[in-house]
């Protein structure tokens, strides 16, 4: 995935914040965008920690 630095690094301080990895905190953001979108992902359930 790309994304701008400046975007990485607010989601690398988000996510450190919320003690996730940066893949996890991708795919809450990810996640909730789609929630409030009205679209369902698989029903994998969300991540709680990539450690």
């Amino acid at each position: 995935m790309r994304a701008s630095p400046g975007v990485m690094a607010a989601v690398e301080k988000l996510a450190a914040a919320e003690l996730r990895s940066v893949n996890a905190q991708v795919e809450i953001l990810l996640r909730e965008a789609m929630a409030r979108r009205g679209i369902s992902p698989s029903d994998d359930a969300p991540p709680t920690d990539d450690a």
